[in-house]
């Protein structure tokens, strides 16, 4: 047997070694190897609120980072939304009858993807809250600097009162970074998106997805891939990321983009920088800092703002409110119209890029 060869690459700033093994898929870390993606930062406390009051200042890893004064908010939104019961009704029928433009899948997969505590897991929570006319916390969530999820889940989003199945499933994997100094390579993470990765597969920096990996899926078929990736990350925390997490997410989109999927974002806890959204939802689109952050949030992600939406999850609240439902669930239409156009460049016809 031709014995495996040891090479050295960087991503994201990492240097890890890898070995070309042609029995297996592709290319992938060696066991004693570092994970390509790792400690992609986290707060030193992640329950601090950050507010627009004037000249707010917070100390992140040893860099000052100052917030801009206060200002009214716009008088007319920078974004057109209805905030109405009958806005939250049509957007949750839009959803529940969503069907992929594409005979061959039953349900289309979006992976999130961010920063541990950014909160991907919260946001399935809040969507599954919405449709199911209560908070609730199906997605187990977090609270530490160390990723909760550890492996691979998929959640089937139900229509109202959990009722049959949507055609949408929303994925959720381990946290990049964190105080452990593991996470996910990259390598794992571009196996999920081709569809190699079986669900429940518990991820481990020195145990990489492989051919021998059990439930490894060998000939993924379209409905097993992920058809659009969702980048989360903290609005709190956008200025206190540490630099490298702007290379690393270059790295990933490059990666993903040659797979011919298409990339959303969600900017999180959008209420934790501003106050007024924080007591009324309907803000989210007059606030001169949400919309700052959002440049912010587009400079680190390496992506327009266009494909950019302001998230405002459940944490602490017991009962639902429409404005925050409408935010939501307007999150949820977002990434279902880039999700189409992935079907729409995998067609029967095969025009698009074809995923190994």
């Amino acid at each position: 047997m031709e014995k495996p060869t040891q090479e050295k690459c960087s991503i994201g700033g990492f240097s890890f070694g890898k070995i070309r093994d042609s029995a297996t898929f592709g290319t992938v870390p060696s066991a004693s190897a570092k994970p390509a993606i790792y400690l992609l930062g986290s707060t030193k406390d992640s329950s601090s609120k950050v507010t627009d009051a004037s000249s707010t200042e917070k100390r992140e890893n040893n860099h000052l980072f100052t917030f801009p004064a206060a200002r009214p908010n716009l008088v007319s939104q920078w974004r057109d939304i209805e905030w109405t019961e009958e806005k939250k009704t049509s957007l949750m029928k839009t959803i529940s009858s969503y069907i992929p433009s594409c005979a061959d899948v039953n349900q289309a997969q979006v992976l999130l993807l961010g920063p541990v505590g950014s909160g991907k897991s919260s946001f399935i929570s809040s969507v599954q809250s919405v449709f199911n006319g209560r908070v609730t916390n199906r997605a187990m969530v977090g609270s530490s600097s160390n990723s909760f999820t550890k492996k691979l889940q998929s959640f089937n989003i139900h229509g109202q009162n959990g009722e049959h199945p949507t055609g949408l499933i929303l994925c959720d994997m381990m946290g990049l970074g964190g105080e452990e100094m593991t996470g996910p390579t990259l390598h794992d993470i571009l196996s999920i998106i081709k569809g190699h990765v079986p669900e429940g597969h518990k991820f481990s920096p020195d145990q990489p997805v492989r051919s021998e990996t059990v439930g490894y899926v060998k000939r993924p078929s379209l409905q097993n891939k992920i058809h659009c990736v969702a980048f989360v990350v903290d609005a709190s925390k956008v200025l206190t990321y540490p630099k490298g997490l702007r290379t690393t997410f270059q790295q990933l989109r490059e990666h993903i983009s040659d797979l011919g999927v298409h990339q959303v974002a969600l900017l999180t806890h959008v209420d934790q920088i501003c106050s007024e959204t924080d007591k009324d939802a309907t803000q989210v689109y007059k606030s001169h800092i949400i919309r700052d952050m959002m440049g912010k949030a587009g400079a680190l992600l390496g992506m327009s703002t266009s494909y950019i939406v302001p998230v405002k999850n459940y944490s602490s609240e017991l009962d639902l409110d429409v404005n925050t439902d409408v935010l939501l669930l307007s999150a949820v239409d977002h990434i279902l119209q880039y999700t189409d156009l992935h079907f729409q460049d995998n067609t029967s016809h095969h025009t698009g890029p074809k995923i190994d």
